[in-house]
């Protein structure tokens, strides 16, 4: 069955995301290898992602912009839409966590029937939903 590996992220500087991901979001540093050409191939993931519901190793390649069409998509990769979801198992932990290091957050938790949410800010201005599904609840 096939699965998703990874999804582009396109960011303005490799060494800037690496530290938002791994430091703010507590993500894995999975990948860093320099190609050659001034590109880097940068690859990060939630901790744990390796096989979780199915989904292998799902990461995130956080792919510098090379031109201006790139460039002028930072932060705007999903049209102003929350575009990535990062589930939790203790919502409160992980909100604590990230607040703490200076995550921005668009809105107050909210208690819904599918589970806890609150929309973030990565460091580029894409929306995530920082996510623990209710018991229950749909996982995707």
């Amino acid at each position: 069955m096939p699965s998703i590996a990874l999804v582009t992220l396109v960011v303005r500087e490799y060494d800037e995301a690496i530290a938002f991901f791994t430091d703010a979001l507590g993500f894995e540093l999975v990948e860093d290898t320099d190609r050659g050409d001034g590109s880097r191939w940068v690859v990060v993931r939630p901790p744990g992602a390796a096989g979780v519901g199915g989904l292998g190793n799902a990461g995130l390649l956080l792919a510098r912009a090379k031109n201006e069409t790139e460039a002028a998509a930072v932060g705007n990769q999903t049209g102003g839409r929350v575009g990535f979801f990062l589930h939790t198992e203790d919502f409160a932990r992980d909100h604590a966590r990230m607040t703490a290091a200076g995550v921005v957050f668009k809105e107050e938790p909210r208690h819904e029937p599918y589970g806890s949410v609150v929309v973030f800010e990565d460091l580029y201005g894409n929306r995530w939903d920082l996510l623990q599904p209710a018991d229950g609840a749909p996982s995707a």
